[in-house]
């Protein structure tokens, strides 16, 4: 007998502060500071673009409208992912 998935993925994301210097993310349980010298690509970016954004599973986020993946491992280690292209 086989088991049925029981439920639904209940690990979410949310914005749930936009300052001048960043934005925080609420992913399940944990929050994120993503500030916007790290992350130069929402800086410009509309709340709504910010606010809208997917999680792919439990560690791919994705901004559709602004066409931006990151991971949770980029958030978490901003400085393990240079902005530099060679």
């Amino acid at each position: 007998m086989k088991s049925e998935a029981v439920g639904k993925n209940i690990l979410e994301v949310e914005v749930t502060n936009i300052s001048l210097h960043g934005f925080w993310l609420l992913v399940g349980e944990m929050e994120y500071f993503l500030p916007f010298e790290s992350f130069p690509w929402f800086k410009d970016a509309r709340i709504s673009e910010i606010s809208d954004v997917t999680l792919v599973n439990d560690q791919h986020l994705y901004w559709e409208k602004l066409d931006i993946d990151l991971n949770l491992s980029m958030i978490q280690n901003p400085d393990s992912y240079p902005l530099i292209s060679k």
